[in-house]
């Protein structure tokens, strides 16, 4: 066991010392701004009270002691300072705090043998501080002494899902604020109208919601009681919820209810209408009215819907690109690569670029969220409020918890509250872990470390499709000039020895786009992409004996907003890939819906790696070849429905 542990390591790129340093100390997510370890652990159970300094603070004071008693610990609640009292003690309390940033989310916490103490500049900063201190308990109720001090690089870290096409039930949605919530996101973005179907009730027009006009989950609505319980929920969270009413695209649901086009005279009539019941209803200081792709035949509805939502005292929010706004409405970019918007200090914006995970593989998804940089900025500013990770599940899904295990919801929330709370990043959009040696991948391990740490303490029950990749170290061979015949061999493949020394580069790894549909755009592993090639990649994987081991296989991970075709029989995907394992070609998997034709109400079943069962490999005992051919034709996929992806992902289960 201690020879393989030891193999584990070299193939794992770890020195022993410092991963057992890395075990020694909680893993934290997102990384506080400051963070200064002390020595001592101390026992949770021997902190005898929750002293409460101010009285705005008795909420957080409660969820703190509901969260001691999960772990079997009464601990009372005092208000005020007991100075009789030199038992060791939980103390919350408000306070300026010196940070970069004046903000209501900073928060210090100390811990020590007399006290654990969270100070926060608001209540927001103390919730932020119980939620760090909860990563802080180790095994047998244990803290680890350190000091911290803490706040955010974005005022706006949101998480947006779309119940409009695909029906998401209360359960879920509260599964979703209590994890975000527990990563220090602070805007949930609920899409509940669509196309598909429009979501929400009305008490003036019920019409809206009758199942005949829904072409999936035919019914499944929210009612007005269920929005102001989730508004609730995450005020209780210290999250706000931000209600999207799209309009006037996306609307095909509305005209199959009301029989007429929103954009019309008497649309628009009822659109205010809708908009002047949710504001008499709905708590909320924020209403999103998407206009994004959209003609506009009225020049008069935006302007008319904008007047009528900021007299009601709302903040209005639109998608860029989309109609054409008012300065005072704050942008969410899809697209648009923020210059035009950022060029105007009066107009504030969000930043979803990149950050549509829908299109995204769930290796990818990590690293790209993680390197990326928002809003092109560090660090936000008045007009660069901050980031919305988005899930579009455009494609039906079979039920509800598919979107997670399909779209790898909860890993990239991770990968995006570190970088939304911390900053920084890298320009771009960048797709793999780094080159062979570079600075970037040793700062992506140890990231993921934390992220695996996460997985296994607080996602055994939840979906949470991630596997290790910043061990597997690979050597491109290319490009070889395929003339067009993707079967075609080469070098790497006809040598009885690949010499690693004729590699054209060496990249660190588990998924790898060679070229992205959106290249250049989207930054691929190779610099300069040329079509009719073929490139090889090659890596080795110890075993201590002869055995069956599980991987991750995939060519082409579908997107869900996209009615992609499935693989045919017999192929991994349709540009011949192959992989080999000590020379032995491994199956692709006998597809249950091969070459279904792409359409966007026929959910998908097996097409992803991290939803179907792993591919079984046989490893031989010591050093295993890897060997994954990638040929390519043109990069023009047969249509936008099913674009050319140029990748592969090959991981192990560790």
């Amino acid at each position: 066991m201690i020879k393989r542990f030891l193999v584990l390591l070299l193939v794992l790129g770890i020195n022993a010392g410092a991963q057992t340093a890395v075990k020694e100390k909680p893993s934290l997510i997102p990384l506080p701004q400051k963070l200064e370890w002390k020595n001592g652990q101390f026992a949770l159970k021997n902190y005898k009270e929750i002293v409460v300094k101010n009285a705005s603070l008795y909420q957080e004071a409660e969820l703190l002691q509901k969260q001691l008693k999960e772990l079997g610990l009464v601990v009372p609640i005092k208000k005020g300072v007991d100075n009789n009292s030199n038992q060791p003690k939980i103390v919350l309390e408000l306070g300026k705090i010196e940070t970069q940033d004046s903000t209501a989310e900073a928060y210090k916490l100390n811990i020590d043998v007399k006290a654990i103490t969270i100070k926060g500049s608001g209540n927001s900063g103390v919730f932020y501080g119980l939620q760090t201190l909860k990563q802080l308990i180790g095994a047998a109720n244990n803290v680890q002494a350190c000091s911290i001090t803490d706040w955010p690089a974005f005022s706006w870290r949101g998480y947006m899902i779309d119940a409009g096409r695909n029906f998401q039930p209360m359960d879920l949605l509260k599964q979703q604020i209590d994890v975000i919530a527990a990563y220090k996101l602070n805007i949930f973005h609920f899409h509940f109208t669509e196309d598909i179907a429009w979501r929400l009730e009305s008490k003036l027009y019920p019409q809206l919601t009758n199942p005949e006009t829904m072409i999936r989950n035919k019914g499944s609505f929210y009612t007005q009681n269920d929005l102001k319980e989730l508004i609730n929920y995450c005020k209780e969270r210290h999250i706000t919820l931000v209600p999207e009413i799209d309009m006037p695209g996306h609307s095909a649901a509305f005209k199959r209810a009301m029989k007429m086009d929103m954009q019309s005279d008497s649309g628009l009539v009822i659109v205010k209408n809708i908009l002047n019941e949710f504001c008499d209803t709905f708590d909320v200081p924020y209403i999103h009215i998407g206009a994004d792709e959209v003609k506009i035949t009225n020049n008069n509805f935006l302007p008319e819907v904008i007047a009528l939502l900021e007299k009601r005292g709302k903040k209005v929010i639109g998608w860029e690109p989309g109609g054409k706004f008012k300065e005072s409405t704050i942008r969410q970019l899809w697209m648009e690569d923020a210059t035009k918007v950022s060029a105007n200090h009066n107009v504030k914006y969000i930043d979803s670029r990149h950050l549509y995970i829908n299109h995204m593989d769930p290796l990818e998804s990590v690293v790209s969220i993680f390197k990326g940089k928002i809003a092109n900025l560090d660090k936000g500013n008045d007009a660069a409020l901050g980031g919305t990770l988005c899930v579009w599940p455009d494609r039906r899904v079979s039920k509800p918890e598919d979107v997670f295990m399909q779209t790898a919801v909860y890993p990239a929330v991770l990968a995006f509250a570190e970088r939304s709370w911390r900053g920084g990043g890298q320009p771009g959009w960048l797709t793999y872990v780094g080159l062979d040696g570079s600075k970037e991948v040793s700062v992506f391990k140890e990231f993921e470390h934390r992220l695996l740490n996460h997985k296994q303490r607080y996602f055994s029950k939840m979906p949470f499709p991630y596997q290790a990749q910043s061990h597997l170290k690979w050597q491109f061979y290319g490009p070889f000039n395929n003339q067009g015949d993707l079967s075609k061999q080469f070098y790497p493949q006809e040598a009885t020895e690949i010499d690693t020394n004729k590699a054209t580069l060496t990249a660190i790894g588990g998924t790898f786009i060679l070229r992205h549909w959106w290249g250049p755009v989207v930054t691929g592993l190779i610099e300069k992409p040329e079509e009719n090639t073929t490139w090889y990649a090659s890596t080795k994987i110890w075993s201590d004996k002869d055995q069956l081991q599980n991987f991750w296989i995939g060519f082409n991970n579908i997107s869900r907003s996209y009615g992609s075709d499935s693989p045919d029989e017999g192929t991994w995907d349709n540009r011949k890939s192959e992989v080999l394992v000590n020379g032995k070609l491994i199956a692709p998997p006998h597809w249950k819906q091969a070459g279904a034709k792409g359409n966007l109400e026929l959910p998908l079943i097996d097409e992803g790696y991290e939803f179907r069962e792993p591919t079984k490999v046989q490893l031989k005992k010591g050093w295993n070849t890897i060997l994954v051919k990638l040929p390519v034709g043109s990069f023009k996929g047969k249509d936008w429905q099913n674009p050319e992806k140029w990748m592969f992902t090959v991981v192990p289960w560790l």
